[in-house]
This record gives C-alpha cells, structure tokens and sequence, in this order.
C-alpha cells in the first residue's frame, strides 16, 4: 500500500501526485516548497516515496535507486491507489522532482490514453547524467502525446537551455525556464535572480498549465 502525503483543499478540481528525486525523499526542503505554493494556489497535492526511498525512512537498508524503468510499475500502482481514494472525480495530473519526474514520464502516455490523467509536469527533467550529454533519455520524449511541462534551470547539469532547445521534443511538451537555474531551479548569487522567485514561477507555471488542459 502507498503511502501517500496529502495536501490542499478536497474539493481542488486539479489533483497533481509528484514523485520525489533520485536522492532525497518526498519531504525533502524541496518538494515540501512546491507542494506549498501549488497549495497556495488552489491545488490538491499528494506526494508519495518509492519503496526503495521508503525503506531508508524506516531504518532499512540505504540502497540506490533501481533504473526509472524498473518503478513505472509503482507509480502505475500509486496512481490506481490514489484514485480509488479520491472523494470525488478530480482532474490528476502525474509528475515529480528529477527522476520521480522522469518515471512519471515514462507512464503517462498509457495513463493519458485511457483517460487517467489529464497532463505531466517535471521540476528538473534529467535529460542525461550531469557530463554525459551523450547519455540522452529522451526518446520517447520525442513522441509524447500526453500535455506535458517542464520547469527546467537553464543551467542544469542534466539538461541546459543550451542543449535543451536543440533537442526533437514532441509539440505536446511545453518548457518553462527558471532563469540562472540548477537542478532545483536555484540561481547563483549576483545573478539577480532568487529562488524563492524562481520556485514561485514554477508554481504559476503548473498552476497555468494544469488549469488549461483537461
């Protein structure tokens, strides 16, 4: 059974489910940010760990993350849970930091074609492994026909504005960028950018993109 971390109001009619990164759990400062402002802003949120990420929360033992293809299967399950606990028919949109992002990503096309999900949004999409631009994971990106955004730095080391506007991305997908950037959308000081700034545009971004589609 998944275990879910819920917040914003029940009668939201969007409800976004984020997976967590690679690294860092769903209540990560990170994810516990983006979760507030969508709050904020009228949405439902639901947040929920891999198992492997949930077993180092209850003192098991630290392992890696297995490859993002092998957990597409958890988060199909995350979804089907969800909806069964959901009070009412809510538009869902599916997403997450990074890697949670990324295995989303790899679901939502079946997700989207059977009227599960109404869009995918990813806060820092790891287009290849920081230094291995040649590594790329973007191919069924190329053919995605769910709605989809990325919030992406525009210096992030897994996928630059740079190398990402050279990319074949398919016309479904929408990117956003927070300006100065890194993997968690933070600019480097005296760029005259904030994250606080950067985390809000991210947050007005989906808010848009989930209000629009559906």
């Amino acid at each position: 059974m998944t275990e879910f971390l819920t917040t914003g109001p029940d009668n939201a009619l969007c409800h976004t489910l984020l997976a967590h990164g690679a690294g860092a759990p769903m209540t990560s400062p990170f994810m516990e940010k983006m979760a507030g402002l969508l709050t904020a802003r009228g949405l439902q949120v639901s947040r929920f760990e891999f198992e492997y990420m949930a077993a180092r929360r209850s003192g098991g033992k630290r392992r890696p993350p297995p490859r993002a293809e092998k957990l597409t299967g958890e988060y199909l399950s995350a979804v089907n849970e969800l909806a069964s606990l959901s009070p009412r028919k809510q538009k869902l949109v599916i997403g997450g930091k990074s890697m949670g992002g990324r295995v989303a990503s790899l679901v939502a096309d079946e997700l989207f074609s059977t009227g599960s999900i109404a869009g995918l949004v990813c806060l820092g999409y790891p287009f290849h492994p920081p230094g291995k631009p040649e590594n790329l994971r973007t191919a069924h990106l190329e053919k995605l026909k769910c709605p989809a955004l990325i919030v992406q730095g525009e210096r992030d080391p897994f996928g630059s504005r740079t190398e990402v506007e050279g990319f074949n991305l398919s016309p479904k997908i929408s990117v956003t960028w927070a300006s100065d950037g890194d993997h968690d959308l933070g600019p480097r000081g005296g760029s005259g950018y904030t994250r606080a700034g950067n985390l809000a545009l991210a947050a007005d971004t989906i808010d848009g993109f989930v209000n629009g589609i559906g």
